[in-house]
């Protein structure tokens, strides 16, 4: 080793004997945690940062210096800095061509911010310096000796470790001094080291750095061991195919053939190719299946996206059940559930022969009127049992809520579509017979008027691009038999009312309950 690296180190040990002032100038760094008797350089070029050097240079050259929580900040604030920093001592400044200082410090205490006192033209901070007390015991003693056993392990496998780290390590005899050594040498995130900063137990302090050195000891002998697999089985000439033995012997080793992540994509991947949807549909579900790839799984905006495109991807865009007009076998299954009930029989069989003329047309809304319990709710099941449709009821009594019917928007937490588009994944086809239950209890607050929301799905003309505000991709609700049942027809909304053909059933007579 140099004479000058000795110098250095020895300077490393000594702390500065400055009368540490109170209130500090705060320079704040991205992606470094600065520790007592470190001395390190630092690249200065922000504008705030250089009035810091400049303000230190013309009274004691003592700063605090702070990590950054997020490095991608350019000009953090308070909320930005962690609460714990390192007083430095600045020993030389030299000046950039292009403006830049290149800036070398020597850690002196660590020490907790206080109070902001001014955040312009740069930041002053009240700070409180930490004096770390010696310790003693056998305890302390196994430690040291332990961390410098993995320690120099960590040595033979690091390329980032030389062989001087290990003489430093070797000759820090201060139990505080060496946890603080291994830790600023250690390739571990900022977020760890700052969580060593802020330890002042020394006990503490030995654990957790004891912990880190033995992950990071881990991870290293683990890639030891999956490079020289790889590189038994192919040759050095081979860079492409290394790199991809490489990735499978990682992944050898977590028990895992291939990524969570990517074979979620590639599944959802096929998923889309595989449904029939619209062109519309289909160009949003490709849009916000790009966007999944890019987002990583630990993301909240993840689980939202990937709960979307399962809404889409699940819905019945072209999945459509065969209609059964045969008029006489329809009639029976009327017959077969209900007893009487003629003239309301007669206007579902005219809606079936008219569908067996004009495929195509647009299905009336009808809407079944009578007391409780007259098997309006019942009625709707044989429709669906005789056309050979699939069956969906939603009830709308105390519905006060416009979401409940048009679903919320994707931006609130926990959204959903609504009962609408929800009724329709659970039938599973685009051409159910729908039941809108108890539509005379609509409510109307302050949240909106669901009877309105209700008149674009009860309409033939608009409700072939129905938009649900979840999905915001627009689904053809013409192929749908809405069915709506009340108790009273007054109550029904007016412009609601016109879009229904109402169909009232009286209450059963004596006559009629004895037959049934």
């Amino acid at each position: 080793m140099s004479e000058e690296t000795k110098k250095n180190e020895n300077q490393g040990h000594e702390e500065l004997d400055l009368a540490i002032p109170q209130i500090l100038p705060l320079l704040p760094l991205r992606n470094t945690v600065i520790f007592p008797q470190q001395i390190i350089p630092l690249q200065i070029g922000r504008e705030k940062s250089l009035k810091v050097i400049e303000d230190a240079l013309s009274k004691n050259k003592l700063i605090a210096v702070v990590a950054q929580k997020d490095a991608s900040v350019d000009d953090p604030k308070v909320d930005d800095l962690y609460r714990w920093a390192t007083i430095v001592h600045v020993t030389k400044v030299f000046k950039m061509p292009d403006g830049t200082q290149s800036v070398i410090v020597q850690g002196l205490k660590r020490a907790r911010i206080l109070d902001f006192i001014q955040t312009e033209p740069f930041m002053k901070v009240a700070v409180q310096a930490m004096k770390e007390e010696p310790i003693e015991g056998i305890d302390v003693e196994a430690m040291v000796v332990n961390l410098r056993g993995l320690f120099q392990k960590a040595v033979e496998l690091a390329p980032y470790l030389t062989s001087e780290h290990t003489v430093l390590v070797m000759n820090t005899e201060d139990p505080g001094h060496l946890a603080d050594i291994i830790a600023w040498n250690l390739n571990i995130p900022t977020e760890e080291k700052q969580e060593i900063l802020e330890l002042v137990d020394l006990r503490k302090r030995l654990e957790r750095v004891t912990f880190l050195l033995t992950k990071e000891l881990q991870i290293l002998e683990l890639g030891s061991k999956i490079q020289s697999e790889v590189q038994g089985e192919i040759s050095k000439s081979q860079r492409e195919y290394y790199l991809r033995e490489q990735l499978k012997a990682i992944k050898r080793e977590l028990g895992e053939d291939e990524d969570e992540r990517t074979t979620e994509i590639k599944e959802l991947r096929k998923r889309l190719e595989k449904a029939k949807l619209p062109e519309e549909a289909r160009k949003v579900a490709q849009k916000e299946l790009d966007r999944l790839s890019k987002i990583p799984p630990a993301a909240a905006e993840y689980t939202v996206s990937r709960t979307y495109l399962d809404w889409i991807l699940d819905l019945p865009w072209s999945v459509s059940t065969e209609d059964n007009l045969d008029i006489n076998r329809a009639k029976q299954v009327l017959d077969e559930d209900h007893y009487n009930l003629e003239k309301v029989k007669k206007r579902i069989l005219e809606y079936l022969a008219v569908r067996q003329l004009k495929a195509d047309m647009k299905g009336p809304i009808l809407c079944f009127v009578g007391p409780p319990g007259v098997g309006k709710t019942s009625l709707g099941k044989s429709i669906a049992r005789a056309m050979g449709r699939k069956f969906v009821r939603i009830s709308l009594g105390g519905v006060h809520d416009e979401a409940e019917i048009r679903g919320h928007r994707r931006t609130y937490i926990g959204a959903l579509p609504g009962r609408i588009i929800q009724g329709l994944k659970k039938a599973g086809s685009n051409n159910p017979v729908f039941m809108l239950d108890e539509i005379d209890k609509v409510g109307q607050d302050f949240r909106g008027d669901p009877s309105s929301a209700l008149l674009e799905v009860l309409d033939p003309e608009q409700n072939s691009t129905f938009s649900d505000h979840y999905l915001e991709v627009a689904f053809d609700l013409s192929k749908v038999m809405f069915i709506a049942t009340g108790n009273i027809a007054e109550t029904i909304q007016p412009a609601l009312r016109d879009r229904m053909e109402i169909i009232e059933i009286p209450g059963y007579t004596a006559e009629d309950k004895l037959n049934i």
